[in-house]
């Protein structure tokens, strides 16, 4: 077999993740991929890793590429693209990304499509592909492999029968069930799966993310306003509603791996001090580790709950900033 010949259907065990994200929500995009990944990105716009991800479980992920040829040149891959062995009957077309170390132009990037296709023995089809093959250069390597795209099925979420303004958004409520929940995956048997608790559910946006990525989750909230929105949400997206239940977390019960809690607050008025350290001994109680939202400095008071921060960023909303600490 030549060193270049490829087999589509054997899974190398290198993978390429591209990324995006807008620069006020920057710092929670860097986080929640060290935490997928157990590693900081090495360019502003792709990951290598070794571990295979679905690319739908950060909604920052592009897309993932399965990486199957790996040269030194653009002519070695385009020879060793002449002996791909597509499935009989697929066709293809060629993809040459712009993330990556490349530099080239947009006509430059089509005619290395156009360059690298010509040499596929297969059925080239630019408008609906059963095949998209990925053209990357990194460092001095050029790479390539089948795209596998994210689901970004978790758009349709941003609208909900009931909202509040300051909710917390769809794409930030599932980046913060990766930093809740994601490092504990490997320690933990696949045979008993993790209990999350979201102990001021809100309108259950969190909850409702958790649950889409198949995360076993509970709620609470002590507003009955919130935990009716709540219930009316879970149910539209078709979740049991009594997930949540109307009550304090300061009187909860239990044992949870993981919590996130997005602390009460509104615009009149902030949650005094004492009120906010009951609320984080109470989930030191509860959970042996939490992502905690704020919109004002909880360093001291997190320390004197009894938290250790491992992790923070923050986010940024017109006329807001959020605060997110991973704490154990």
């Amino acid at each position: 077999m030549n060193k270049h010949e490829t087999n589509m259907s054997e899974m190398k065990s290198s993978y390429i993740y591209t990324y995006a994200c807008h620069e006020t929500e920057r710092e929670l995009c860097l986080l929640e991929l060290k935490c997928l990944f157990g590693q900081e990105p090495m360019h502003s716009s792709m990951l290598l890793s070794h571990l295979r991800l679905e690319p739908g479980v950060s909604p920052f992920i592009h897309l993932r590429l399965d990486i199957t040829i790996n040269a030194d040149t653009l002519e070695e891959l385009c020879e060793a693209a002449s002996m791909l062995q597509l499935e009989q009957g697929k066709t293809f077309k060629v993809l040459c990304l712009k993330e990556g170390d490349n530099g080239a132009d947009y006509d430059e990037r089509r005619g290395i499509e156009r360059r690298i296709g010509a040499r596929i023995q297969g059925q080239a089809q630019m408008k609906m592909p059963d095949v998209t093959l990925g053209v990357i250069r990194v460092g001095e390597r050029w790479l390539m492999g089948k795209c596998e795209y994210s689901d970004r099925s978790w758009q349709e979420r941003r609208q909900k029968p009931q909202n509040y303004s300051t909710g917390l958004p769809v794409l930030v409520a599932r980046a913060l069930v990766n930093l809740a929940a994601t490092d504990l995956t490997a320690s933990k048997e696949k045979s008993s799966p993790l209990k999350l608790l979201d102990p001021c559910c809100g309108m259950g946006n969190v909850m409702i993310e958790a649950l889409s990525m198949g995360k076993d989750i509970r709620g609470c909230d002590i507003n009955p306003l919130a935990v009716r929105g709540a219930r009316v949400n879970l149910r539209h997206f078709g979740y049991e509603e009594d997930l949540v239940k109307l009550g304090d977390m300061n009187m909860l019960t239990g044992a949870y791996d993981a919590a996130i809690l997005d602390m009460p607050y509104n615009l009149c008025s902030v949650l005094p001090a004492d009120e906010q350290k009951r609320m984080l001994r109470s989930l030191r109680r509860l959970a042996a580790r939490a992502v905690i939202v704020s919109t004002e400095p909880m360093a001291t008071l997190l320390s004197e709950s009894g938290w250790v921060v491992t992790e923070q960023c923050r986010i940024h909303k017109t006329g807001m900033s959020r605060e997110i600490w991973i704490c154990e």
